[in-house]
């Protein structure tokens, strides 16, 4: 989090509403921004070696992809297939 002041407020809340104390506070808003900053092109090549790890084909992963982005934190344009495959390797 680079300043820390502007989310001084919800750190605050926080601290006073769980057993965090101000230092976890911070560290799990910076965290959950962190998070939430994913671009769908990060989280596209992330997904790609995960699915891979759990041993689904390209074809598989493209098709989960295309379906999953719409549905994710970010708005992501709706992408083909080949548009994924792209992302990936460029």
């Amino acid at each position: 989090m680079s300043d820390h002041t502007e989310l001084a407020d919800l750190i605050a809340y926080l601290s006073r509403s769980s057993r965090l104390n101000p230092a976890e506070a911070t560290r799990l808003v910076s965290e959950v921004l962190e998070f939430l900053a994913e671009t769908p092109e990060d989280y596209i090549r992330r997904r790609h070696l995960r699915l891979q790890a759990l041993g689904l084909s390209n074809q598989e992963i493209f098709v989960r992809l295309a379906q999953e982005l719409p549905r994710w934190r970010f708005r992501a344009p709706e992408l083909s297939e080949r548009q994924i495959r792209r992302v990936i390797y460029g």
